[in-house]
């Protein structure tokens, strides 16, 4: 499987993007809470159905997770798009599991679609830990170093039979031109808003370089949601539902959009990518900056309009 296979990455739709922020339709006529969630568990795996059910205080954006007593987690799909993680999950979790030192959830059981709720869902092992904005006393350089380690670590696990990145990944692991019209669209929309012509020189230099390696491994939503933490420090990473394998860059965007130049410089190290790669992870960030910009509801703005602050104040080799 080579590098040219990766270019060949390219959007059936305009629909089709971003998890995390995305213009992906809900499911339609479904309340997803507990009540669902417990008929659900109750009919399927009744062994279950005596344990509490709780949502999580915060939801993602591709699914509802609901905590299943002290040491499950269900997971259901927010629409159809998001279902392909589901059986991705099953499938190379475990490998995963088998090759990284951080945690990462274990498949438990997965729950068949019903007239309640028309998708499969799952049950996933429940991870201790609080995200870094939230976590306790967190040890940020440590965190920038640790994140490294877990994606330089995560290059190494046997890709030759994973899957190539695209739509089931929401395109990240592709090169980030694939998103080339959103940009152009976003910058048109934003022209009295944002410096286009700084945003524009990123984008360039973004999309100048491919990765010229085997195709990796990569999580595609590395963010601090993803991220638990304990003791200050990283000790697990959560859902894997837009993994792939392609291009790793798209994993480096939490550079901007919560770590500070100085941490982003210790992850440059620890990571172990190319220059070129960090390139266009540039360009990763600067489309998510920008289409969540253009979205007056995304809870995501202020962060996002953070992250743009952070890319356009940097050297545009950096």
């Amino acid at each position: 499987m080579g590098p040219a296979r990766i270019l060949a990455c390219h959007r059936a739709s305009r629909r089709e993007w971003s998890t995390g922020g995305g213009s992906v339709d809900r499911l339609v006529g479904v309340e997803i809470d507990v009540a669902l969630v417990h008929r659900l568990v109750s009919e399927q795996f009744p062994e279950w159905s005596g344990l509490p059910i709780a949502p999580v205080p915060r939801q993602g954006n591709d699914n509802r997770t609901f905590r299943l007593g002290d040491e499950l987690a269900v997971r259901l799909p927010a629409h159809e798009g998001y279902v392909a993680g589901i059986t991705k999950e099953d499938r190379f979790l475990p490998l995963l599991r088998e090759h990284l030192t951080v945690a990462v959830p274990a498949p438990v059981a997965t729950g068949r679609p019903t007239r309640d709720y028309p998708y499969p869902w799952s049950v996933r092992q429940w991870l201790v830990g609080d995200t870094p904005d939230r976590g306790a006393h967190l040890d940020r350089a440590g965190l920038a170093r640790d994140l490294g380690a877990f994606l330089r670590e995560l290059r190494t696990v046997p890709a030759d039979d994973g899957p190539l990145a695209g739509r089931h990944s929401f395109y990240r692991g592709c090169h980030p031109s694939v998103y080339g019209d959103q940009v152009q669209q976003a910058l048109t929309e934003l022209a009295d808003h944002v410096d286009v012509a700084a945003c524009k020189a990123i984008w360039l230099h973004a999309v100048r370089s491919v990765w010229a390696s085997a195709p990796v491994w990569v999580h595609g939503d590395v963010a601090v949601d993803n991220l638990l933490i304990a003791g200050g420090r990283l000790t697990a990473v959560i859902d894997f539902g837009t993994c792939g394998v392609g291009d790793p860059a798209c994993d480096l965007v939490i550079a901007w959009t919560f770590l500070e130049r100085d941490e982003r410089e210790i992850l440059h190290v620890s990571a172990g990518l190319p220059v070129d790669a960090w390139a266009r992870a540039r360009g990763w960030a600067l489309w998510k900056a920008l289409i969540t910009l253009t979205d007056p509801d995304s809870p995501q703005r202020q962060r996002q309009a953070n992250a743009l602050e952070q890319l356009l104040s940097e050297p545009e080799s950096a």
